[in-house]
């Protein structure tokens, strides 16, 4: 510093008729020395001069690692003859990913029973390994699946139905489902009424021109949007002189029953009739000549007609004690029902799997299918009901009810009962009100 001032310094004494403008500027490492000469402005001007010192060089900043990006959610629709696996394998995902996947949980079952039009959403890593399936079930229902840990962790939401509570009632004239058609009501809640009432009423032999029903039953909305059919709430049915009357009832333990007004089930002990038929070919009849050998021999039991292959149902809860051959019957079941009831079912094409004497079957079971084994000259089912050995008619043996509502349950079922009761009298009024007003 001290030379430059003094190398100034001999320049100002140099030239004495010059003013001398001095600048030191001392800005990272560099000074700067302007002369400017006291002259006009055409004069030359001295040119500054810039002294630099090299810079330190920069540091370059260190790139910092990206967060991993998490694998998007992609749409699978499934196809007629599509299985989760084949679905997922143009994904890179294995058919052992896939096992571990359905085999983890009880509820991933039900990726085995996809069906086609529904959608699957998953998502798969860069290492082609499967991280997440959404799947819906039903319309209220979501399967969410999520690797974590090695593991699947599961979850099954639901939501729930907005329901409301509506009255349809109708003449038969015809059939069931032609009525439940005029009411506006589904197949699928006709057959809910015919189940109710099948111990009692033979749909196909009972019904009559003039016999009716009522109901009131729940539909079900999601976002304001009708999605189906509920259960039914009440039921009445009137067939030939009978009034018959079923409520829905939910237990204390959670169980759903229908029940008439005392409190007993419409449930019986056994269904009327083990079987879909087409016709009674043959009724129950003692002095029967027999179709084949020409001559009188009882018939103790009733003969449905039917296509070979049809489904024969259990009649009621009971122990096969036997299945095998049995003479002109041809194929035959018998079930003991308790201690004092037997129904057998002959002529049969073949078995259901699994039935074998000593296995235990629950009503309405599959437990064979109709054939026209033995001396028949078709395919129909023949089938005897027995009390303590005795034969008797199938189609007007009384049966007994299953057990109903429990003593200490009884009045909260009557409180409910009379409360559906009130409500369908007022459907009814209302229906009889808006139907005299349109005539």
């Amino acid at each position: 510093m001290k030379e430059l001032l003094s190398s100034a310094g001999r320049l100002v004494r140099q030239f004495p008729r010059t003013h001398l403008l001095l600048s030191m500027v001392l800005l990272g490492g560099v000074i700067l020395i302007a002369l400017s000469p006291d002259s006009p402005p055409e004069q030359p001007r001295q040119q500054a001069k810039t002294i630099s010192l090299p810079a330190k060089p920069a540091r370059k900043p260190e790139p910092q690692p990206q967060a991993p990006q998490a694998p998007e959610w992609q749409i699978l629709t499934v196809q007629a003859g599509d299985s989760l696996s084949s679905l997922l394998q143009p994904l890179g995902v294995g058919a052992g990913q896939v096992f571990a996947l359905i085999n983890s949980d009880d509820k991933l079952q039900r990726l085995t029973k996809i069906r086609p039009g529904e959608t699957l959403q998953v998502t798969v890593d860069n290492d082609n390994r499967l991280t997440q399936v959404q799947y819906h079930p039903s319309k209220v229902e979501t399967l969410t699946a999520r690797l974590r840990g090695g593991g699947w962790e599961t979850r099954l939401s639901q939501r729930e139905y907005q329901k409301q509570t509506r009255f349809a009632e109708a003449d038969i004239t015809d059939s069931l489902f032609l009525a439940g058609a005029a009411a506006g009501i589904s197949d699928k809640l006709t057959m809910q009424l015919a189940n109710l009432f099948a111990w009692d009423v033979d749909f196909v032999l009972d019904i009559r021109r003039g016999d009716r029903f009522r109901i009131i039953y729940e539909e079900l909305y999601l976002d304001g949007e009708k999605v189906g059919e509920g259960d039914i709430l009440m039921a009445e049915f009137w067939n030939q002189d009978r009034h018959l009357t079923a409520f829905r009832y939910e237990t204390r333990s959670g169980d759903v029953e229908y029940l008439d007004i005392k409190g007993d089930s419409m449930r019986k002990e056994f269904i009327r009739t083990p079987v879909a038929f087409s016709r009674i070919s043959s009724r129950f009849n003692l002095s029967r000549k027999h179709p084949v050998l020409n001559r009188i021999r009882a018939h103790k039991g009733i003969d449905y007609a039917a296509p070979s292959g049809t489904p024969i149902k259990a009649a009621g809860d009971g122990k096969v004690i036997f299945a095998g051959v049995k003479g002109g019957y041809g194929n035959v079941i018998i079930l003991k029902h308790g201690q004092i009831y037997t129904t057998l079912y002959a002529h049969m094409r073949g078995f259901a799997r699994g039935i074998r004497v000593g296995k235990r079957v629950k009503q309405s079971q599959t437990i064979g299918y109709v054939g026209a084994s033995g001396l028949a000259t078709g395919p129909h089912l023949h089938y005897e009901f027995r009390i303590n050995g005795s034969h008797r008619n199938p189609l007007t043996v009384p049966l007994p009810k299953a057990r109903g509502i429990n003593d200490n349950e009884r009045s909260e079922f009557l409180i409910a009962a009379n409360r559906l009761k009130a409500q369908m009298t007022l459907f009814a009024e209302a229906s009889t009100l808006a139907s005299s007003d349109v005539l």
